[in-house]
C-alpha cells in the first residue's frame, strides 16, 4: 500500500522546528510491511487543501500532522471536511473533555478552543491524552461520492503524536493491513566507528545476500546499519554482521548508548560518578536521561576550571603546572578523584580543548583526553576531534562511553 506523510506548518519551512514525524512513523509502520513512498512539507493555508487534493489518486494511506489547534491557522480539520464534503458537527462528548482538561490546569477558557471539538460527520475520534487536539481518522471512500484514501489527521507536537500513533493509529492500520509483513528489518548501532570501517567490514558480504537492502546512518560517534529483506536473506545478512562486528555492536534496537549503559550497570548492581570539563555536564545528563539512572549515578562532577579540579576532586597542582590541565595525567587525576569522592564502581572523566581558540601546535584545538578508572586501574585515552564544541562534545562523551561499555562487556 502506498504511504504518504505530508507535515503542515509554516514553522518548519521556516526552520524554527525540526520535524521527527518521518523517523518515528517509518520506523512504527515498517512492523505492519508499510513504508513511507513520499513526505511533503507545506505551509499553513491554500497548500494543505492542493496537496491533499493531489495526493488523493496516488495514495491509499496519508498521515497529516499539525494544523489541529484551536488558532485562525490550524485549518488542517477544516480543509479535509471540505475536500472530502463532509459536515463539522460540535461533539459534545469532546467539547466537555476540553472544558475539564482546561479547567484542571487553571487554564482560562476562550471560544476559540470550541474548534478542537468539531468533528466532520464520518470521522473516528482518536484521543489525545497528552494535549487538548484529538486526532481524525477517515476511512476510505468516508464519502462515497468522493474517492478518498485511508486518511489520519495526527496533532503536530510528538509528545502528543507519538502515543497517539502507538494507542489508536497502530490498531486501526493493523485492521487495513492484511497478512504478515513479507519482509523484514535488522537494526545494529555501532559507537566509536566510522560507517566507512564498517562498510568495508561488511558491505560486500552482506550485499551478497539476494534481495537485500543494506544502509547507513552516521551520526557524531555513532552509526546506525539497517537491513531489509525476506526473512531467510535477512537471516543470512544478520549472520554475517554479528560475526563480522561482534562485540562493537552495543545494541540491536533503538535503545542509546546511555540507556545500554545504565541497563547493563543495574544489572550489575555497579556504580558510576563522572568527572567533566571540557564535557561540561554531558555525561550526567544522558545517563539521568535514562529512567533508572539514580541507582547508578551516584555523582556527577563539573570541574571547568583548574581551581574545582583542586578543590572538589583533589587533583594536585603541580600535576596542573607540570602537564597542563588537559593531559592524561590531570584526566586520570579527575576520574580517580571522582570514583574516590563518590565511593562508585566506576568514574568517567574528561578534559579536552573544545575551540575554537585556546589550542597550541602541542595541544591544537579538539584534543580531549577521556578517562576510565575502576578500583584496580585507570586507562586513558587521547583523542583528536576538530570541530564544533557541540560535535566535540557528543564525539568525546561517546567515546567514554562506548569505554565503560567495552569494560562492562
Amino acid at each position: 500500500m502506498r504511504a504518504v506523510l505530508l507535515n503542515t506548518g509554516t514553522e518548519l519551512l521556516a526552520g524554527d522546528v525540526h520535524d521527527t514525524h518521518l523517523a518515528f512513523i517509518a520506523r512504527e509502520i515498517f512492523s505492519l510491511g508499510l513504508r513511507i513512498d513520499e513526505r511533503r512539507t507545506v505551509g499553513d493555508g491554500a497548500a494543505i487543501g492542493e496537496s491533499l487534493k493531489e495526493l488523493f489518486p496516488r495514495a491509499e494511506i496519508i498521515f497529516v500532522t499539525g494544523g489541529l489547534g484551536p488558532t485562525s491557522d490550524d485549518i488542517t480539520r477544516d480543509v479535509a471536511a471540505e475536500l472530502l464534503g463532509l459536515e463539522l458537527r460540535e461533539d459534545a462528548n469532546l467539547l466537555a473533555s476540553l472544558k475539564e482538561r482546561l479547567r484542571a490546569r487553571g487554564i482560562k477558557w476562550v471560544s476559540s478552543i470550541a474548534r478542537q471539538a468539531q468533528v466532520p460527520h464520518g470521522a473516528q475520534i482518536l484521543p489525545n491524552e497528552n494535549g487538548s487536539a484529538s486526532g481524525l481518522y477517515f476511512k476510505a471512500n468516508t464519502n462515497p461520492k468522493i474517492p478518498s484514501p485511508h486518511i489520519f489527521l495526527l496533532p503536530g507536537p510528538p509528545r502528543e503524536l507519538q502515543p497517539m500513533f502507538r494507542d489508536s493509529a497502530m490498531s486501526i492500520l493493523r485492521s487495513i493491513v492484511k497478512g504478515p509483513p513479507s519482509v523484514g528489518r535488522r537494526f545494529y548501532k555501532i559507537a566509536v566507528m566510522g560507517e566507512s570501517v564498517i562498510e568495508e567490514k561488511i558491505g560486500k558480504k552482506v550485499l551478497a545476500s539476494p534481495g537485500i537492502e543494506l544502509g547507513y546512518c552516521a551520526r557524531p560517534g555513532e552509526v546506525d546499519v539497517r537491513i531489509i529483506g525476506e526473512r531467510a536473506a535477512l537471516d543470512q545478512a544478520d549472520k554475517i554482521v554479528r560475526e563480522e562486528l561482534g562485540d562493537v555492536i552495543f545494541t540491536a534496537n533503538d535503545k542509546t548508548l546511555e540507556e545500554v549503559l545504565v541497563k547493563s550497570l543495574r544489572e550489575k548492581k555497579q556504580t558510576l560518578a563522572t568527572a567533566e570539563s571540557c564535557t561540561g555536564g554531558l555525561l550526567a545528563n544522558r545517563i539521568t536521561n535514562v529512567s533508572g539512572a539514580s541507582s547508578v549515578l551516584l555523582a556527577g562532577y563539573v570541574c571547568y576550571a583548574n581551581e574545582a579540579k583542586i578543590d572538589i576532586l583533589g587533583v594536585d597542582l603541580k600535576l596542573i603546572e607540570k602537564h597542563g590541565a588537559v593531559s592524561e595525567e590531570v584526566a586520570r587525576a579527575m576520574a580517580e578523584g571522582a570514583r574516590k569522592r563518590a565511593r562508585s564502581t566506576y568514574a568517567l572523566a574528561t578534559t579536552g580543548i573544545a575551540g575554537p581558540s585556546g589550542g597550541s601546535d602541542e595541544k591544537p584545538v579538539g584534543t580531549v583526553y577521556v578517562a576510565l578508572t575502576n578500583e584496580t586501574e585507570t586507562k586513558v585515552r587521547k583523542l583528536f576531534f576538530p570541530s564544533d564544541r557541540e560535535t566535540f562534545k557528543q564525539l568525546a562523551a561517546q567515546v567514554a562511553f562506548e569505554m565503560l561499555r567495552r569494560e562492562l562487556v
